[in-house]
């Protein structure tokens, strides 16, 4: 894990997995922040540039695999003229390479990246740039997440959640965090949206 490398290479204590998977969401200086709260803004810019020079030199490796019936929804939505859009707290470079690497990024009318943003997860502000960008209400959107953060992104621009009981948050977390509804597979959202 390129987090905990970063750690280990900066002489930092060291976090468990379920500490650094517990900051997916938040932006790298942030999550830095997060992890290690007596860190000053400096040491955690440092932290951020030292992880981006391992993430970049080990990219290929860092890809992630796409769930199961993730290309399919996304496929089926598009074909309902349902406008899709990314907002992420990973950097629009990487963002970028990684849905083009996936094969998805076609599908996406809007692609929005921490560095898009002044303020991030779980402000409303990349849900609020997006709605004005394409032109959308607050109530003609949905956020789809799988961590808290994103489930309060959602709450603050006042736009409907919907959390995934797949990824990186449990379905009690969901739960907490106040999401309408929680599926265990993408392709349930259809159901939702219809």
């Amino acid at each position: 894990m390129t987090l905990q490398r970063t750690m280990r290479e900066r002489g930092l204590e060291l976090r468990d997995e379920t500490t650094c998977a517990s900051t997916i969401g938040l932006t790298l200086l942030d999550s830095f922040l997060k992890m290690y709260p007596a860190m000053s803004d400096v040491e955690a810019t440092e932290c951020v540039k030292h992880y981006r020079d391992i993430f970049y030199q080990s990219i290929e490796e860092c890809i992630p695999q796409l769930f199961d019936g993730v290309r399919w929804t996304l496929e089926r939505l598009r074909e309902r003229d349902i406008v899709l859009s990314i907002a992420s707290s990973r950097s629009s470079p990487s963002l970028l390479l990684f849905m083009r690497r996936m094969g998805i990024a076609e599908h996406f009318s809007y692609i929005l990246g921490s560095d898009s943003v002044t303020r991030h997860k779980p402000d409303p502000e990349p849900v609020l740039m997006t709605l004005r960008e394409l032109g959308f209400k607050p109530s003609e959107a949905l956020v789809v997440g799988d961590m808290p953060v994103d489930i309060a992104m959602a709450h603050n621009a006042e736009v409907g959640a919907v959390g995934v009981s797949y990824g990186n948050a449990t379905r009690a977390e969901l739960e907490a965090s106040g999401a309408e509804l929680i599926v265990d597979n993408i392709t349930e959202l259809l159901e939702y949206i219809e």
